[in-house]
């Protein structure tokens, strides 16, 4: 795995009273061709209407990007697509597009970023603010009342830079309230100014979360539009271990100490059988962990120099369910699968050892060893992380 991550990831609070978004947010990895596209749309209005226009603006992004198509004519396309409101005389959704690609050693990561109508994007170095050179084409819209352009930019991110963009729910937040004028785009930009300075390492998520939560403190925890936040940021990688079973011999417990003396980052073992086999490793107690628990999922437990021990098939199955659905960590049960999302989420690439030794208990002898259960349950774990939160995986048996 590379020692360079790209860390993107976003937050979204809907407006007040709504159950669907009206801003739309998509994130694919190309692997093959070493590209990233996050795409932004936010549809005029709010609710299902709203949802649907900038759905089909943002798919539309999305496919165009990954198309031979240049950036800024893929966006004069969905431009010459997109209809214009007869009644406000405004097109019926924004978008911003950011086009990521990258080396195979991760070195040279170039952005193209296409902004229309949105909030404009901020890039920082550490804490500090980068201004950069934007090429404006105008549009010529019969049915538009005003003049409209594309903003579009192109430039080189390094370690330690980020890149945000927002919907206007973000800079309009506060409008008439707590600030007369809103939250607007110097306000946003001290914010995450100040952000950065108090914990420097903040990740993507994290970032993204407190600028809208912030955004939605100032509508009074009543939001006026939906608020949404994306955030890309480059950094060193967070790494996280998972063991899952035993090995398939005796013999094969010493490798999976040395393993798992040997890696940096967190690690995580799930099963109870693994969690026996590494206690003897290390030579270490395991007790019962109470201070999480539901009724669905059997607790955790402690183990010095683990940072999180868990049962095994039932709490895999609900981790990936939960990462399957996207569901939204804050409202999951506090029990240990919750933790265990929690952890995934905050890191970068993730490596899974899983023991082959055959477990009665979860083994059909009428279906071959190679599509067991808990090879499936892997299978669809690293396909939950690499699709929707494009993280980094690897495997390997013992």
């Amino acid at each position: 795995m590379n020692n360079i991550f790209i860390d993107v990831d976003y937050a979204q609070i809907y407006k007040h009273g709504q159950k669907i978004g009206g801003d739309v947010f998509l994130l694919s990895r190309n692997p093959d061709n070493n590209q990233i596209v996050a795409t932004l749309s936010d549809g005029l209005g709010s609710g299902v209407k709203a949802n649907v226009l900038a759905s089909l603006t943002a798919h539309m992004a999305h496919k165009l990007s990954f198309s031979p198509i240049a950036l800024e004519h893929s966006a004069e396309i969905i431009m010459d697509t997109l209809p214009v409101c007869k009644e406000r005389k405004i097109s019926y959704s924004t978008f911003t597009i950011a086009d990521i690609r990258y080396k195979d050693d991760m070195e040279n990561i170039e952005v193209n970023l296409v902004e229309y109508d949105n909030p404009s994007a901020l890039r920082f170095s550490g804490s500090e603010d980068i201004k950069w050179q934007k090429n404006k084409t105008e549009l010529k819209r019969e049915a538009a009342f005003k003049k409209e352009s594309i903003s579009h930019s192109s430039f080189k991110m390094e370690i330690g830079e980020r890149l945000v963009m927002f919907s206007d729910g973000v800079t309009q937040s506060g409008l008439g309230k707590s600030l007369p004028l809103g939250w607007r785009l110097d306000g946003v930009r001290a914010f995450i100014k100040e952000e950065i300075e108090r914990n420097p390492d903040i990740s993507s998520r994290e970032l993204s979360r407190s600028i809208v939560q912030k955004a939605c403190s100032l509508d009074g925890f009543s939001s006026k539009d939906d608020i949404t936040c994306v955030v890309v940021y480059i950094r060193r990688p967070r790494r996280t271990l998972i063991v899952t079973g035993p090995p398939f011999t005796k013999e094969a417990d010493e490798i999976l100490g040395e393993k798992i003396r040997a890696f940096n980052g967190k690690k995580i073992v799930s099963g109870g059988t693994t969690a026996q086999i590494v206690a003897r490793l290390f030579n270490k107690k395991i007790t019962v962990d109470l201070s999480c628990w539901s009724p669905d999922v059997p607790p955790a437990s402690k183990m010095e120099g683990i940072d999180l021990v868990t049962e095994g098939m039932l709490t895999l199955s609900k981790v990936v369910s939960a990462l399957e659905k996207k569901e939204n960590v804050a409202e999951m049960p506090n029990d240990p699968a919750k933790k265990f999302v929690e952890i995934l989420l905050d890191s970068d690439q993730i490596h899974i050892i899983v023991g082959t030794k055959i477990n009665e208990a979860h083994q059909d002898p009428n279906i071959p060893f190679e599509i067991g259960i808990r090879r499936t349950i892997i299978a669809r774990l690293r396909k939950a992380l690499e699709e929707n939160y494009i993280k980094e995986t690897s495997v390997e048996y013992l």
